[in-house]
C-alpha cells in the first residue's frame, strides 16, 4: 500500500486535535496534516515490534462497491480473484492501466452484499474517478468519507483489542467482520502494513477520538506516527505506492505476482494482461529486490545502482536504517541478472559509493496470525 505527499493545502483528519494534544509532530502528507512521530521513530518502531501501536490511517480511501454482477465488473478493472472471495475474507489486489502499470494497490473485502475496498490516500480521488469511468453505470460506488480508519499493530494488539471487543481474537490474517468497540459499531479486519499481527478498524469519524483514547488507555498501546510506520513496512518488505510502485512498473517487476491468481492469469481479460503474460514467460527487464548495505549510512530513495563503470543500472525506491536489524536496508529495482539474493551491487548517493548485497525479503519475518484462537 502507500502514500505520497502533495502540494495541496493539507486537510484535517478526525484525530488531528487528538494527535496534537499528545505531542504528535504534524507534517503534510498525502494531502492531510498527519503525525510523523510522538516519542520518536526508533522508540515507536521498537514498541510496535514488542507491544502495540495505534496508527491513524484515516487519510486512506474507504469505498463500498455493490450492484448486480459486481464481481465481474471489478475483475474487468483489476486482476484479483474477486469471484472467489468468500464473505469476511480480504484480498490484496491492484488497479492497472492498459499497459500493465500499477495505478494503485488496494485491499478488497467481501461483506454482506458489498465489496469494501481500501485504497491509498494520495490516489483515492484518482482511483474513484478511474472506477467511475470503467465500471458499468449500474454499479454503485460509495466513498465512505465519514468513516475514520485506525490501525492497531503489534504482537499485543490482540490482547488490548480483545479486552474491549471480545471475539476479535478469532479473526485470522486477512479476515474481517462487524464488531462493537466502546459501544460503537466498527468493521474490524486482522490486517495491516507493518508485518506485525494487528487490526485495522473502520469506525464513524465522530467516534474516532473516543475510540483512540480508549485503545491508548490500554497498557499495551501507545500512539505512533508515519515515521515508524514507514520503517516497519520497509523491514516487512512491503512496497509503498508512489515510491516502490508506479504507473510504469508492472506487478511482475514489482514481485507482486501473488496478486494475480492462476485463474486470472490463464483467463486474462484485465488491463495489461498481455504485458503481464509476456513478462511472466520471458521475465521482466528489472525486478524489485531488497538490499542490505554495508556500514551505518542509509541509501534512500533517489540513490542509484551503478555498474563497474559508474553507469546507472538501477534505482533505489525506499531506504532507511533498520531499528530491528541495526543496519541500513533498502528496496531497489535492478536488472534481473542481479536479482538473486547474495549478489553484490554498488549504490551511489550524492557522489558516494556504498557496497551492498541483494537480500531476500521480508528483512524481518512477518508475524501474522494464520490460525484462530
Amino acid at each position: 500500500m502507500s502514500e505520497e505527499t502533495t502540494d495541496e493545502i493539507p486537510q484535517t483528519l478526525p484525530l488531528d486535535a487528538w494527535h496534537r494534544a499528545r505531542g504528535g509532530r504534524m507534517v503534510p502528507f498525502a494531502g492531510y496534516h498527519m503525525p510523523v512521530q510522538f516519542e520518536g521513530i526508533m522508540a515507536e518502531h521498537l514498541w510496535t515490534r514488542s507491544s502495540a501501536s495505534l496508527f491513524d490511517v484515516s487519510h486512506m480511501g474507504q469505498l463500498l462497491i455493490s450492484g448486480e454482477e459486481v464481481d465481474e465488473a471489478l475483475e474487468a478493472v483489476m486482476p484479483g480473484d474477486i469471484a472467489g472471495l468468500a464473505e469476511g475474507r480480504i484480498r490484496y489486489s491492484l488497479l492497472l492501466n492498459d499497459s500493465g502499470g500499477i495505478l494503485d494497490d488496494l485491499m478488497v473485502t467481501r461483506t454482506k452484499g458489498d465489496l469494501y475496498v481500501v485504497v491509498n490516500g494520495a490516489t483515492k480521488y484518482d482511483d474513484i474517478a478511474h472506477l467511475h469511468e470503467h465500471l458499468p453505470e449500474h454499479i454503485t460506488l460509495n466513498h465512505m468519507d465519514e468513516q475514520a480508519l485506525i490501525a492497531l499493530q503489534g504482537p499485543k494488539a490482540v490482547d488490548a483489542l480483545a479486552r474491549l471487543s471480545p471475539g476479535v481474537e478469532k479473526l485470522v490474517f486477512m479476515t474481517a467482520g462487524a464488531f462493537r468497540l466502546g459501544g460503537v459499531s466498527c468493521w474490524i479486519s486482522r490486517s495491516g502494513y507493518t508485518g506485525e499481527d494487528g487490526f485495522e478498524i473502520s469506525l464513524p469519524a465522530s467516534a474516532a477520538d473516543t475510540i483512540a483514547t480508549l485503545l491508548c488507555d490500554q497498557p499495551e498501546v501507545k500512539p505512533a506516527g508515519l515515521g515508524a510506520r514507514d520503517s516497519l513496512r520497509l523491514e516487512a518488505g512491503l512496497p509503498l505506492y508512489g515510491h516502490d510502485l508506479d504507473e510504469d512498473i508492472s506487478p511482475v517487476a514489482a514481485d507482486l505476482g501473488f496478486a494475480i491468481p492462476k485463474r486470472r492469469r490463464e483467463e486474462g481479460g484485465f488491463p495489461g494482461s498481455d504485458r503481464i503474460a509476456i513478462e511472466r514467460a520471458e521475465g521482466p527487464a528489472t525486478k524489485r529486490v531488497g538490499l542490505i548495505i554495508e556500514g551505518r549510512q542509509p541509501v534512500r530513495e533517489g540513490g542509484t545502482v551503478v555498474d563497474a563503470d559508474g553507469n546507472d543500472i538501477g534505482r533505489v525506491t525506499s531506504g532507511g536504517f533498520s531499528p530491528t536489524l541495526q543496519t541500513p536496508i533498502a528496496m531497489a529495482y535492478v536488472p534481473v541478472s542481479l536479482a538473486t539474493p547474495g549478489t553484490p551491487v554498488t549504490l551511489q548517493q550524492r557522489g558516494k559509493l556504498f557496497p551492498a548485497k541483494v537480500a531476500a525479503m521480508p528483512f524481518v519475518p512477518h508475524n501474522y496470525v494464520r490460525k484462530g484462537a
